[in-house]
């Protein structure tokens, strides 16, 4: 099952970012069981050049697990995002495992 986890930063939150992006990375790459990373990268604001959130899709055997991943990326533990919304997401079009 898919989920799309979209979490949009607190104000000021630049610099932690930044200093926490390389452990953010990391933790994309060492996923815990039963989760898989799809694709992901920040959301911007209108001048393309300022991150002010994240958009992560993974696949997850239930919410559960989905929520705990959310919960234990190094961005949320930071306290960097002001909202987080963690949804199932039916992946049709662009998807490469389906025809």
């Amino acid at each position: 099952m898919y989920f799309a986890i979209v979490a949009i930063d607190r104000p000021g939150m630049t610099e932690v970012r930044a200093r926490t992006r390389p452990a953010h990375r990391e933790y994309l790459r060492t996923l815990p069981d039963g989760v898989v990373y799809r694709l992901g990268g920040p959301l911007m604001a209108s001048d393309g050049a300022t991150a002010i959130g994240t958009l992560l899709v993974i696949e997850a055997p239930d919410l559960t697990t989905a929520e705990r991943f959310s919960a234990g990326d190094p961005y949320s533990k930071a306290d960097i995002f002001a909202q987080v919304s963690v949804r199932a997401w039916d992946w049709g079009t662009g998807n490469p495992d389906r025809a």
